[in-house]
């Protein structure tokens, strides 16, 4: 096969005439007129001078223009660098130039602030606007609808993806063909997609979930879907009769139960529902299941492997996990000092090997040696155990982990019992800096809509529940928590926003 990833994820619905697209106006793109304009962008691509190889960084908002422009690329053998569109200018002046990209395509308000960059580093500049418009649709509007696809190989380069850089420089993780050609190919499986699914698609597609996973699986399936340009909970609603899969963040999940439109009847016809790039309240497990009698699938994955793990499409949804490693995935608990293999049960790092674990950091070969081990496990950085039936729970972040007067102290293991209390509808745990015991336990709280938790009857559930050593020094109260834009708790905000809360006078 002359280039993996795209003969087997567009290549073969070439000719088709079935939607693949459909909007919320009503209006439907096929197969084949996706792939016309994937080939018109990848013809203007390579009369640029873009060669297989080449990084095209793209910050533009969701469109199908934008999703045919990573078909092009992939056609072209270009590395596609999504970038997310909260970024700003001084981020973006690190990705492009990290990343050597030779062409930026980003949104017409921004081309005035990017364009003296892109001068800079010496890459070309192109405009690609929500609506489709823009010099990138205008060069290649003209250009044949057809396309001679790139020879590629499973181990060359397909994307860059930049992880979040919550404790220092964003990392670019390089994601070839195969880790993900393979990891669609095994969901589509474990997921029971097929021709007949239409996906309401309302992630982003700069991340892993809703470009890599969402879209993927769809056109592996040979699927369509109903690509939607941001979460709308009217719209949600509006076109879930017209759906048979989901896939959405937690946020996604407790903003539909909110609304008393969402009911069983409404959800009837629908197939799956999934969740992933940030944890699943077990609170919104029961509550949805009650709701609508589908019980969420849950699961695990992360910028530099694509999807590790998922909760059974057949058997036990086990609330509070994310199920088991994917066929093909290893998946051991190991001690974060010796890297020696935990027993079950035990509170360990998580690692990963498989054919979707990524090839390591762009130029940063110490920081791919200390992560990703010679016999090919990632250290993933996430603290996890396996429970008695093989379910992995994932405990948090190994920079989470709070060691307070010498001792190990997991967040998860508190705000388990914090969310457990009435009146409150999440917590997060941090530790932050105490002059006697390095580091103390903060619990942030987040009400019930019109509550107002006893605090002091917490602490007293606290005391009853958890050793001593774990009891949080201090309560807060938020309206919500901070949240990057995929739903993650961004722990390191809170922890700066009350990193002098024990300061000495």
């Amino acid at each position: 096969m002359p280039n993996p990833l795209f003969d087997s994820l567009f290549g073969i619905h070439a000719g088709k005439t079935t939607s693949f697209l459909r909007l919320p106006d009503g209006s439907a793109l096929t197969h084949r007129d996706f792939l016309e304009k994937a080939a018109k962008f990848a013809n203007f691509l390579t009369q640029a001078g873009l060669k297989a190889g080449d990084r095209v960084a793209v910050q533009v908002q969701k469109s199908p223009e934008a999703l045919a422009l990573y078909a092009a690329c992939a056609q072209a053998g270009l590395v596609f660098l999504p970038l997310n569109t909260a970024y700003t200018v001084d981020e973006l002046s690190y990705f492009i130039e990290n990343s050597g990209a030779s062409l930026v395509v980003c949104d017409g308000k921004s081309i005035q602030e990017l364009a003296p960059i892109a001068e800079r580093l010496g890459a070309n500049i192109e405009t690609l606007n929500a609506d489709g418009s823009g010099s990138l649709s205008e060069g290649a509007g003209g250009l044949s609808p057809t396309f001679a696809t790139v020879d590629r190989t499973g181990s060359d380069l397909a994307a860059f993806l930049y992880t979040s850089g919550t404790t220092g420089r964003s990392k670019g993780a390089m994601l070839t063909q195969d880790n993900l050609l393979s990891n669609a190919e095994t969901l589509v499986k474990e997921w029971r997609f097929t021709e007949k699914d239409v996906l309401l698609h309302a992630l982003p597609v700069f991340h892993t979930h809703g470009l890599f996973v969402a879209t993927n699986v769809t056109l592996a399936a040979g699927g369509s879907m109903i690509f939607m340009p941001k979460f709308d909970l009217d719209e949600i609603i509006a076109h879930l009769p017209e759906a048979t899969s989901m896939m959405g963040v937690p946020t996604f999940y407790t903003r539909l139960l909110h609304d008393q439109r969402f009911t069983k009847e409404l959800t009837s016809h629908m197939r799956l529902f999934v969740s992933g790039s940030a944890p699943l309240l077990a609170e919104t497990h029961v509550l949805f299941e009650q709701r609508t009698g589908h019980r969420i699938l849950e699961r695990y994955g992360m910028t530099e492997t694509n999807m590790n793990t998922s909760n059974p499409y057949d058997g036990e949804r086990r609330a509070g996990t994310v199920g088991f490693p994917l066929p093909g995935v290893d998946l051991k608990i190991t001690d974060p000092e010796s890297g020696a293999t935990l027993p079950q049960g035990d509170i360990g790092q998580i690692e990963v090997r498989g054919p979707n674990v990524f090839k390591g950091y762009w130029q940063m070969p110490e920081k791919t040696a200390a992560e990703l081990r010679e016999d090919g496990f990632f250290i993933t950085g996430d603290l996890g155990r396996f429970d008695d039936d093989g379910y992995i729970h994932i405990v948090g972040r190994n920079k989470d982990l709070i060691i307070s007067g010498g001792y190990n102290i997991y967040p998860k293991e508190i705000e388990i019992v914090l969310d457990d209390q009435p009146y409150v509808l999440e917590s997060a745990v941090i530790g932050v800096p105490h002059p006697d015991f390095g580091e103390t336990v903060v619990g942030v709280l987040v009400p019930e809509k019109d509550a107002t938790p006893d605090l002091d009857a917490i602490q007293e559930a606290v005391t009853a529940h958890l050793a001593r050593f774990k009891h949080p020094r201090k309560l807060i109260v938020l309206d919500e928590l901070p949240r990057n834009t995929m739903g993650k708790v961004q722990k390191n905000v809170l922890r700066d926003a009350y990193k002098d809360m024990f300061a000495p006078a």
